[in-house]
């Protein structure tokens, strides 16, 4: 019965703790269904096995007690003929075959409990299966949107780190207007104060006798 051994964590195994350890979910459940589906095949010929043990347990069990039956009605037919030792004979045979009949009772029930765990362990490895089968699309759809969800989130950090780099930037270019406005400020202090008459002058100091001189000779060669 070394298969009940190999097997007896299957009954009490949890799939979704199993799940909830794994590093990769995907791979985990892919590994799962791989498994218990060799289990599976294992416990399908265990079992039969232990099954066809049970029935024929079973037969031999029944045919003993038919046997039983069948000496007790000789040893009344020997009795109803007056054959007394005969009759003994026949009970003699029945009361060994009433020892083995126990023997073969106790036989029995071990291969029908045997049978009946082996059964339980196969349909909660079907059960198993078919949960993991259910499921499996749902959390592998479940880990890409996860997936997804992390290179969001590096995405963001990066835009949050660029949006870092602008805003020094920003202020850098703050503080090299503030830089130009002050050496302009103090170019103007540097220049002193504005004459408004020396400007003035030079309104009415302009010499246009070059130009004059130019039009008059236009106007000369014009006339001729």
């Amino acid at each position: 019965m070394g298969i009940l051994t190999r097997f007896k964590d299957i009954m009490s195994s949890n799939i979704n703790a199993l799940l909830d350890k794994a590093e990769d979910p995907e791979k985990m459940i892919d590994q799962c269904l791989r498994n218990l589906n060799s289990d599976l095949g294992n416990v399908k010929a265990e079992t039969a096995s232990i099954m066809a043990e049970e029935q024929r347990s079973k037969r031999a069990l029944d045919e003993c007690t038919a046997e039983i039956q069948k000496m007790e009605n000789y040893a009344v037919k020997a009795l109803e003929a007056g054959n007394e030792d005969d009759a003994r004979k026949f009970l003699e045979r029945k009361v060994n075959l009433t020892t083995k009949e126990t023997e073969l009772q106790e036989a029995y029930n071990l291969a029908s409990s045997n049978s009946a765990r082996m059964r339980e362990m196969h349909d909660k490895l079907v059960a198993d299966i078919g949960e993991l089968d259910a499921r499996k699309a749902m959390i592998k759809g479940k880990m890409s949107v996860a997936k997804t969800q992390e290179r969001i989130n590096k995405i963001g950090s990066s835009v949050n780190s660029a949006n870092n780099s602008i805003l020094a930037f920003d202020r850098m270019e703050e503080k090299a207007n503030r830089v130009l406005d002050e050496a302009n400020a103090m170019a103007e202090l540097n220049q002193g104060p504005k004459d408004d008459i020396k400007d003035l002058t030079k309104k009415y100091d302009s010499n246009n006798t070059d130009v004059d001189d130019e039009l008059a000779k236009l106007k000369e060669k014009l006339n001729k």
